[in-house]
């Protein structure tokens, strides 16, 4: 059982390093948003990346998915998705500013019509995603357009972090709800009055099934799947795909996947975002600890 001395230098640990956040936050929002955007990106990839380790996360995992390639292709990955991390990050705390440089960004994809026609029938959707570009681009544009879009998020282990950061999610509009008794309550009650739901899945969970993804074993969250077979909901996968420019997305839905069974809809999943990162590795949270033993 923790020592009250180490609850106590826990908790300052957890306190000072979110001083350091806040105030690099701080600084970059004073930035014009073009400015920001690639400082934190930079900031990540050459500071932050390397000194916390994620770096090298990324390029392990790389060597773990495609053996065969060359060193120099693994380092421009990797330093690509600290880059687009820290571009992410910002965005993310750049709020109404992000969300209105999106308003207009049209949608694209197969599963447009399905969601509109879900939202115009009161019908419940399931929108599923990975951490990949920007995840929170699609879901920002779509609460400026009037949809109800709630999201589901994992609390940080840094209870001065995740105060901030649930903020973040919520000035783009819709309710979240935090993984947990209460959180499951809550969206399952926005599902059923026909709102729309966005769910991260590609993170390891301890005791899940195992699934295919990229060619490995990776213990995969079945949840979107069982909440659309349960609530009769659409599961469509989207994805904010970053473009060349650094600053702008292609915000794409695409077709929700037929109703069969919980494995075969989640396998699905897997091979949807699978897909995208074969396309542009770069874009990818390669720093998750998504493949354990």
């Amino acid at each position: 059982m923790p020592t009250p001395l180490y609850r106590l230098s826990r908790r300052l640990g957890h306190y000072l390093s979110n001083l350091v956040i806040v105030g690099l936050i701080g600084l970059a929002l004073l930035l014009p948003y073009a400015m920001r955007v690639r400082f934190i990106g930079w900031v990540m990839q050459r500071i932050i990346g390397p000194l916390a380790g994620y770096q090298t996360r990324a390029r392990a995992h790389l060597r773990l998915i495609w053996p065969g390639l060359p060193k120099a292709q693994i380092n421009a990955i990797a330093a690509a998705c600290l880059n687009n991390a820290g571009r992410t990050f910002i965005e993310n705390y750049s709020g109404q500013t992000f969300a209105a440089r999106l308003g207009n960004t049209p949608l694209q994809g197969k599963g447009v019509q399905a969601l509109r026609q879900a939202a115009q029938s009161k019908k419940p959707v399931i929108l599923v995603t990975g951490h990949y570009g920007n995840y929170e681009a699609v879901r920002a544009a779509l609460a400026a357009q009037g949809f109800d879009v709630g999201g589901l998020y994992r609390e940080m282990a840094n209870p001065f972090f995740n105060a901030h950061y649930v903020k973040t999610m919520q000035a783009f509009g819709g309710p979240v709800f935090a993984q947990g008794r209460r959180g499951t309550a809550g969206f399952v009650r926005h599902l059923r009055s026909g709102g729309q739901l966005v769910l991260l899945f590609d993170q390891h969970v301890f005791g899940a099934p195992s699934f295919d993804f990229l060619g490995q074993p990776a213990n995969t969250a079945t949840s979107a799947a069982d909440l659309a077979l349960r609530y009769g909901a659409e599961l469509i996968p989207f994805y904010g795909l970053r473009r060349a420019d650094g600053l702008s997305f292609d915000l794409v839905l695409e077709a929700p996947v037929p109703h069969t069974d919980a494995r075969t809809m989640t396998q699905a999943l897997s091979d949807s975002l699978a897909a995208r990162i074969k396309a542009d590795p770069g874009q990818w949270f390669w720093v998750h600890r998504r493949w354990r033993p």
